[in-house]
């Protein structure tokens, strides 16, 4: 018969483990737990300090010895003990137990041949044990396993690994291992990692995480070869200096160049705000002439300071124009040639808001300076509903401009617009009619007798728009599928005041895009320096295809702008002799053709002189996750290159793809090729292994290389037009890693990030 024993003394500590952090992987592991005995749920309102033993049978004397057998099952809360055989010792406060013996809470599992639990000094050893945690693929076996008073975990003569057990790929054995169950993190001594039954690596001492909880200590190192820079050696340092503070100092070791170092600190301030702080720098390059220092400094912060306040910060400087052209910065790429300087203080209300803010531009390779924005105040007040569903708002902005060279014109910029809106809405469509006018004055300083720019300048500009939209929508068939097909023609008439703005210098105006939703917007510059005039009506035209499901399967947009008089402001301040009657066709057409194929393209076509201004195309078939094959195309004629100041024709074609080959191998790579050129001008290949409990990476990079002028002397031998590097990446997951492994990763890791191309509205 089953008997029940209760005793109000502690079984065993309380051993708090947190789970592990998560590994990002392809391939799982599913590794068995032992199966454990089910016990009966304790009675309702028994405390979770007391314990419940249930076995076949019993023989205890009362303040003596109680022996335990046959099923033994041993309870106290979420902790329970099953073995064969039991006995408790009274006077000693000693629990053993033997026999099939498991030891399990929520947290982990342990099955052991022996177990003994010392009730005064709260702690228990168990005798050639086997271990699971909980949570995550970690298991391994101890000769002895210690729980200690402060609920650490001690093991002997022990080993783990992440790999299921019938295929063991890498194990760590250790002399010790001591697991903080405050800290959260493992300690080991005397380590040996085996790599398919291979010593491969002594560690005398080393620190593991057993969950998200952060440490210092060393990263995994990183490897890489390239033509430019030489063998690399990576070994990052990371140093937990406080919960709010943290840091990665990173060594990294160039055979062509030196040694290149990175700091990268991070920081949270209060509950909503949070920054970091990257420092870089690479003494006497190696490679270059005149064996420069090299460097970066950035800085980035943002958050709230209460529920009205808004502050954003960023800040980045660099030693030449050639440094993301040449080092793999943690900050930027190699394609960012604009390093951008801002900060800004923001207030907001509900029908109000309040801004200030500084901005200044750094264009890497550019010999002209952007004006900086010293500072620039922005008023901004709603009301809607103002009188019978007209919305009235009013924007201010005060801005004033300084430049870095002595020859260049200032400003101050003052900018009031005033609004009344009437937005009709309906489920058919739309109509909004706006009144706006634009009062803007100027008070430029230091300008040249030959400039043409006068010391104040006041400007007052009336604005009209109208724009409306009506949807329609019918059932079709196609395919043998039924569709709902939107007709959603829109139209849009714009009147802008003119006046001479040739009086005005350009601090922060540029000419913008001219893609279908370009079409419809009220300006053709951005900034303020150049407001258009305008007397013109926009045409456009969209149609989608939802599925059976209300999916969008299809949309194709088509529209051009019309000018019923020709604008005579422009960049150059000169008129335009043979000013467009029309804008470019603008057209964009994102489907899906058949089952995983999908295609994607855009054009601005000129219809008066049939020429093409821009076009891009993307054809992908996207059968199943991690399956990719991508085409694209784009062409865009006589852009001005920024380095030489040349127009140059950009005819590129692109081959992109992603598969794997079996259930542990894929393959990535892309290919890019100039045809106005005549050469490739970037190759990438890859292939990944993974399995459950580790992973290698092997990829080349073949890719052009951006050279802007500098005051640095060249390369030695002439700067190398094109770059080669093979690079190899291991991850042993559970010890750590060298970086996220997967296929969105090395899709974007390139010149060209991948972009998926279709841009349905689901």
């Amino acid at each position: 018969m089953q008997t029940r024993y209760l005793l109000a003394l502690s079984l065993l500590p309380g051993f708090a483990l947190a789970e592990a952090a998560d590994i990002q992987s392809q391939s799982q592991c599913i590794i068995a737990l032992p199966a454990s005995r089910a016990l009966a749920p304790p009675p309702q309102g028994t405390p979770a300090e007391q314990i419940r033993i249930i076995s076949d049978s019993t023989r205890a004397q009362m303040g003596k010895q109680a022996v335990f057998s046959g099923d033994v099952s041993f309870t106290q809360g979420e902790r329970s003990i099953a073995a064969d055989r039991a006995s408790l010792d009274q006077r000693t406060e000693r629990l053993k137990a033997n026999g099939n013996l498991m030891f399990q809470d929520s947290l982990f599992t342990v099955t052991a041949d022996s177990l003994e639990a010392r009730m005064r000094s709260n702690t228990a050893t168990l005798k050639g044990a086997q271990y699971w945690l909980h949570g995550q693929q970690v298991h391994g076996d101890a000769e002895q396993l210690e729980i200690t008073q402060q609920n650490n975990l001690i093991l002997t003569n022990t080993n783990f690994t992440t790999c299921p057990p019938d295929n063991v790929s890498w194990l760590l054995e250790a002399e010790k291992i001591k697991i903080d169950s405050e800290e959260e993190w493992g300690e080991i001594w005397n380590a040996k990692l085996r790599i398919a039954d291979v010593p491969v690596l002594y560690i005398p001492y080393m620190t593991i995480p057993v969950s998200d909880k952060r440490k210092s200590g060393f990263l995994f190192p990183g490897f890489s070869t390239s033509t430019t820079n030489g063998v690399e050696f990576a070994l990052p340092y990371y140093w937990n200096i406080a919960p709010e503070y943290d840091l990665t100092f990173t060594p990294n070791y160039m055979s062509s160049r030196g040694l290149y170092l990175k700091t990268e600190f991070r920081y949270l301030a209060g509950d909503a705000q949070a920054g970091q702080v990257n420092l870089e720098y690479l003494p006497d390059d190696k490679l270059l002439d005149t064996s420069p220092n090299r460097y970066l400094y950035h800085w980035q912060h943002k958050g709230a300071l209460d529920e009205n306040w808004r502050v954003q910060a960023n800040f980045t400087d660099v030693s030449d124009n050639n440094y993301f052209n040449d080092l793999k910065s943690d900050v930027n790429r190699a394609t960012d040639n604009q390093l951008s300087r801002i900060g800004e203080l923001s207030y907001f209300e509900r029908n109000w808001d309040l801004g200030i803010r500084v901005q200044d531009i750094k264009v890497l390779g550019e010999d002209e300076k952007p004006y900086q924005v010293m500072p620039q105040v922005n008023f901004n007040y709603r009301a809607p509903d103002f009188w019978k569903f007209v919305d009235f708002d009013f924007n201010t902005e005060v801005a004033n401009f300084e430049h870095s060279r002595s020859d260049h014109a200032t400003a101050t910029r003052l900018h009031l617009a005033p609004s009344l809106t009437l937005p009709l809405h309906g489920p058919a469509g739309s109509l909004t009619s706006e009144l706006k006018l634009l009062q803007t004055y100027y008070w430029q300083q230091n300008t040249q007798a030959d400039s043409g720019l006068e010391e104040t300048v006041s400007r007052t500009l009336p604005q009209v728009r109208i724009h409306g939209q009506i949807n329609f929508e019918r059932p079709v068939q196609m395919f043998d599928q039924d569709y709902r097909q939107t007709l959603e023609p829109q139209f849009q008439y714009l009147y802008v005041g003119y006046q001479d703005q040739s009086n005005i210098g350009l601090y922060d105006t540029a000419q913008l895009q001219e893609d279908y939703f370009g079409l419809f917007r009220d300006r053709r510059f951005s900034g303020l320096d150049r407001i258009a005039d305008a007397n013109q009506v926009t045409l456009g035209l969209s149609t989608r295809l939802f599925d059976e499901h209300n999916l969008e399967d299809m949309k194709l947009s088509l529209g051009q702008i019309f000018y019923l008089q020709d604008s005579r402001v422009n960049m150059s301040d000169t008129a335009n002799a043979q000013a467009p009657s029309r804008s470019v066709l603008a057209a964009e057409l994102d489907t899906r053709i058949y089952q995983d194929w999908f295609f994607s393209g855009a054009i601005q076509y000129d219809t008066q002189q049939q020429l093409t201004k821009k076009s891009e195309v993307t054809l992908d078939f996207r059968p199943g996750a991690n399956k990719l094959v991508q085409f694209s195309y784009r062409y865009v004629p006589d852009l001005l290159n920024s380095s030489t100041n040349a127009q140059v024709n950009v005819s590129q074609a692109g081959l992109r793809g992603a598969w794997p080959i079996n259930d542990s191998l894929y393959f990535v790579g892309n290919w890019y090729y100039d045809m106005d050129q005549a050469r490739s001008v970037e190759v990438y290949s890859g292939f990944q292994y993974e399995a459950c409990c580790w992973a290698v990476r092997l990829s080349y990079h073949y890719r052009i290389k951006t050279s802007f002028d500098d005051d640095f002397a060249p390369i030695q031998d002439n700067r190398a037009e094109f770059e080669t590097g093979v690079f190899l990446n291991f991850v042993i997951k559970g010890l750590g890693g060298s970086g996220p492994l997967g296929v969105s990763d090395m899709l974007n890791d390139g010149l060209f990030n991948y972009r998926k191309p279709l841009y349905l509205r689901n």
